[in-house]
């Protein structure tokens, strides 16, 4: 069922907002606030499907859903983004489904934005930006970093553009339907579950678009081996698509593995060269230490792309920029070249684990007629 009647202007739909949350306790309450506070003018539910954390996350979350009885807590035992993700999505009610994590702040008009955006583009999932903002000086530069070319390529939810069809936004307000029809989220999918699950609606006709209108604070992480371990899954998980999804791989993907590769080698190709020169006067091998040049012109770049930072970002930040730019390559690169098969089992394409698709479960059993 469309969800937008026919309508001039159109109605807003009721709205279901879906939210994964798991070790939240320090962003939690904001994130739901910041949702309900919304100046959104139809019926609108949040569905907390909360996985088990080391913090008080649980009670934070029972205690906004018996002050506020728009939202509703379900169990997610695996603790897992994609099936916390499916598990809210069957418990919420209504035809428009938005994503938000638990530490992602909405702006003001975010939701009404999305929903109009929804309606007058015709697609299937609209999102915008992701706009990273840092409080320490480690978390300034990791957030320059996210929003630049230098450290994510020229992604448009990470670094902004004009609105039109994408391969992928950052969150995303759904319609249910669309969801529905491709089987909601791969479950086995434990990073990039939106890209994949985006991929399949384009696959099946979908349209995504893009709204850089819709601009979502996310707070970074505040530390080298956070970033890192962030990096290097998102690296593994790329390389995870792009084995189950031939001629989805391009350059963008391509440069952390390709460059990491090329440091390596030039650095190893050096230390050749340095032992043969111990070795002896000059033997023909010392020529070698010139591999040290592929490193020395990556740490060039670095240091040339810090210096376009400098208007950008207090010193504290900014000194710490070109390890947080070698972190994100070098990790995203590592996890992409050592990503291994058995993440992700060879399988048949209706073993996919996720919701039933449309046709396998019950449209509006336990919902709104809406």
């Amino acid at each position: 069922m469309n969800p937008f009647p026919d309508a001039a202007p159109p109605v807003m739909p009721p709205l279901s907002v879906v939210m994964p949350v798991r070790n939240e306790e320090r962003h939690l309450e904001d994130a739901v606030r910041r949702v309900l506070a919304q100046d959104y003018p139809a019926p609108l539910e949040m569905v907390l499907a909360v996985g088990p954390s080391r913090d008080r996350t649980q009670q934070i979350a029972e205690r906004l859903a018996a002050g506020d009885p728009r939202i509703t807590v379900v169990p997610n035992p695996s603790g897992q983004i994609p099936a916390a993700l499916n598990l809210a999505v069957r418990a919420a009610r209504h035809s428009v489904i938005a994503r938000v994590d638990g530490h992602a702040l909405l702006p003001d008009g975010y939701l009404r934005t999305a929903v109009q955006t929804l309606a007058e583009s015709g697609a299937d999932d609209v999102g915008g930006v992701m706009a990273a903002e840092g409080v320490t000086a480690f978390e300034r530069a990791v957030a320059w970093a996210m929003t630049s070319k230098a450290g994510v390529g020229s992604a448009a939810f990470h670094t902004g553009g004009e609105q039109g069809p994408a391969d992928s936004v950052y969150l995303g307000v759904y319609r249910r339907g669309s969801i529905e029809r491709v089987g909601g989220y791969d479950e086995a999918y434990l990073r990039a579950e939106d890209w994949e699950m985006n991929l399949r609606i384009r696959q099946a006709g979908g349209l995504i678009w893009f709204q850089p209108a819709l601009r979502v604070t996310y707070r970074p992480r505040a530390s080298v081996r956070a970033l890192a371990s962030q990096y290097f899954h998102y690296g593994r998980w790329r390389r995870v698509v792009a084995r189950e999804h031939a001629g989805t791989i391009n350059m963008r993907y391509l440069a952390p593995p390709a460059a990491l590769t090329a440091i390596t080698a030039g650095t190893v190709v050096g230390l050749v060269g340095v032992g043969a020169g111990l070795a002896g006067p000059w033997p023909p091998l010392a020529w070698l230490t010139a591999g040290f040049a592929v490193p020395a012109l990556y740490l060039a770049g670095l240091l040339g792309v810090t210096a376009t930072a400098a208007r950008a970002l207090p010193p504290a930040a900014l000194a710490r920029l070109p390890v947080v730019l070698a972190t994100m390559h070098t990790c995203w690169g590592a996890g992409f070249l050592t990503s291994p098969r058995s993440l992700l089992p060879a399988r048949q394409p209706d073993a996919r684990p996720g919701l039933a698709p449309v046709g396998g479960m019950a449209r509006g059993a336990g919902r709104d007629a809406d």
